[in-house]
């Protein structure tokens, strides 16, 4: 998932590695700067060398896609290369991890979801009992804002919510956990040796809720629209070396050939993808909700197909999948709705519907609450009190399980679920020196912060790879723990000292400092987060402004490089380090190429090394 709910990241194409298995070493690295100049004005905005090694490291884990033990070594150590090189550039500052807690009426039966969060979590087997204030026979729920019911279209979580109550995948993450990766369409699998051939043999007897039979070609045909629909947002999922990498032939524009994509129907119930290279993570991938199935030929966007329905009445009145619920209605900025499809292969649901009503305001959706009309929900921000949380007993996920006080309800349930997710400060280091990065870095007590701002909702971050995946794909070349304790801007402390002292090694003080924007959410615990930044700078070289803006003008802005500072956050949509850290890679930085041609963070890393700096300032 791009930054939280990015929605315009289109297509962007990607070298594809050819033939032959990859060695683990470095090779053809792209050299960034000339060995014997370095780039004007260097000294004060970025280091050469950091963002050199985070080229290298990055085109190291292109070059070695395997599954040998040589080559996941080379990954492993170029990943941390990455974090290490982010770290010392301070290019990006991880500020916490997600921890999301959900709190449960007593009278509903809901298993807690895993690490990857609430959109993939399954309402089928929820059971309600009858009470005054619930309904068996309907999970009431509270959503925001949605954008579209096609799955190739769908690019929040909001929609992600819906989407996986109707429409299913070859994999799937059994209830949002990492450990429960397995088929879903799929009954099992095949995968060559050289890990470029995979061979789903699908579940028979499975039915749409058309009452059509579910077969490879709808696969075929699905897949086919991710990768050429121009209505695909997730089409980078399928395509680029960083994702999938499934065989395709590029037009003389750089698209798709239509039916060039490497996908194939066997038979009814076997198909066949071929990737360009091994791709470890692409069972994961396959488990996300844009390579769900749809029948064949229903939408006619792609050549070769007129379609039942446009795309435009496919993305907001209907949905035709092979899940536990079918689609009722959706209508926007106000409530949505699926019912049980009684034919389900699996067995029919234990509940008659699942409604959501959409809102967008925290005021609200505490009202909301405490009436008694929501099932299982969060606590907005401004509402919580976690001195009335007791809990219980820990998970062997980790989870924490007990209740809460609540004024109006009475005692409730209550989960927190640590998410693969990770909320950062960014720079855009055209527009900020390297001091003043650090300076932000040597001010940002984590802890306190977390507590104080966000009352406990987060776990402090001091890599950009959340903790569990640190220790699963790259702990063998540092653990997490080491990695943390070298973090040497004066860890969980608000260091004004250390803070001026770099600022005026850069000439900015209090009669002369640094002017910088920081642009954050619209959201109240954010805009605190930056008054308390900004305070603790004031009076040692940093003059900064706030800003709050709406999601998605702050998304505009980055891509238009407007943004100095901001607050982004980052969601993990399947366990893999490289789904996070390509948009490190500085050549993908470049805001001037963003969102066609390039889709990382909004840096312009390696245009500010190469001196390609505005200081407002000067």
């Amino acid at each position: 998932m791009a930054d939280s709910d990015d929605s315009s990241l289109q297509r962007r194409s990607f070298l594809a590695i050819a033939g032959g298995t990859s060695a683990a070493a470095l090779a053809g690295c792209t050299d960034l700067f000339d060995d014997d100049e370095e780039p004007e004005g260097w000294e004060t905005w970025d280091h050469p060398d950091n963002v050199q090694k985070a080229q290298d490291a990055w085109e190291t884990i292109e070059q070695n896609t395997g599954p040998t033990e040589e080559e996941q070594d080379a990954r492993a150590e170029a990943h941390v290369e990455i974090e290490e090189a982010r770290r010392d550039d301070m290019i990006i500052l991880p500020f916490y991890h997600g921890l999301e807690e959900r709190f449960i009426l007593p009278e509903v039966d809901i298993e807690p979801f895993g690490s990857l969060g609430e959109h993939r979590q399954r309402f089928d087997e929820v059971e309600i009992e009858d009470s005054d204030r619930t309904d068996s026979d309907t999970l009431e729920l509270i959503n925001s804002g949605m954008s579209t019911l096609d799955p190739i279209e769908s690019t929040d979580t909001a929609s992600g919510i819906v989407i996986n109550q109707v429409y299913e995948n070859l994999t799937q993450y059994e209830n949002g956990e990492i450990e429960g990766l397995q088929g879903q369409l799929a009954e099992d699998w095949d995968i060559s040796d050289d890990g470029e051939t995979y061979t789903f043999h699908l579940k028979e007897d499975v039915e749409f809720h058309n009452g059509e039979e579910l077969t490879a070609d709808d696969f075929v045909y699905s897949f086919r629209r991710l990768a050429e629909s121009d209505n695909s947002q997730r089409a980078s999922f399928m395509l680029n070396s960083e994702n999938l990498a499934i065989e395709y032939d590029e037009d003389e524009d750089g698209g798709v050939v239509p039916d060039s994509i490497g996908v194939e129907a066997e038979d009814d119930h076997t198909l066949v993808v071929e990737l360009r290279e091994a791709t470890p993570a692409a069972l994961d991938i396959l488990a996300y909700d844009a390579f769900a199935a749809i029948p064949e030929g229903y939408v006619g966007d792609i050549e070769g197909y007129d379609g039942e329905m446009d795309q435009e009445d496919f993305s907001t009145e209907e949905m035709i999948g092979t899940g536990p619920f079918e689609f009722v209605e959706w209508t926007s900025g106000e409530d949505v709705e699926v019912e049980r499809f009684d034919d389900y292969y699996e067995g029919a649901a234990s509940i008659e519907t699942v409604h959501w009503e959409i809102v967008e305001s925290d005021s609200t959706v505490n009202t909301r609450i405490e009436e008694g009309n929501v099932d299982v929900f969060t606590i907005p921000i401004p509402f919580y009190e976690p001195d009335k949380v007791e809990v219980d007993d820990t998970d062997d996920l980790g989870r924490e399980l007990g209740t809460y006080d609540h004024d109006n309800l009475g005692e409730i349930d209550y989960v927190s679920v640590g998410t693969l997710s990770t909320y950062y400060i960014g720079f855009n280091a055209r527009h900020v020196p390297l001091p003043v990065r650090e300076a932000v870095a040597h001010v940002t007590d984590h802890e306190s912060f977390i507590e104080d701002i966000f009352k406990g909702r987060g776990v402090p971050a001091f890599s950009f790879t959340p903790p569990s995946m640190w220790e699963e794909e790259f702990g063998d070349v540092t653990s997490y723990d080491d990695f943390a304790e070298n973090f040497p801007y004066s860890k969980n402390d608000n260091d004004r000292d250390a803070a001026e002292e770099v600022l005026e090694e850069a000439g900015y003080t209090d009669d002369d400092p640094f002017e910088v924007t920081m642009t954050t959410y619209d959201d109240e615990a954010f805009q605190e987060f930056g008054r308390s930044v900004r305070d603790r700078l004031e009076g040692i070289g940093v003059d900064m402004d706030l800003r709050e803006t709406e999601f998605n003008i702050l998304i505009g802005d980055g891509e238009d490089g407007d943004l100095e500072i901001f607050t982004l956050g980052w969601i993990w949509s399947w366990n893999d380090p490289i789904y996070g850290h390509f948009g490190f890679e500085p050549e993908n930085t470049d805001t001037s190429l963003i969102p066609t041609e390039a889709d990382g963070y909004y840096l312009d890393w390696q245009k500010a090394a190469e001196g390609v700096v505005e200081d407002e300032n000067e």
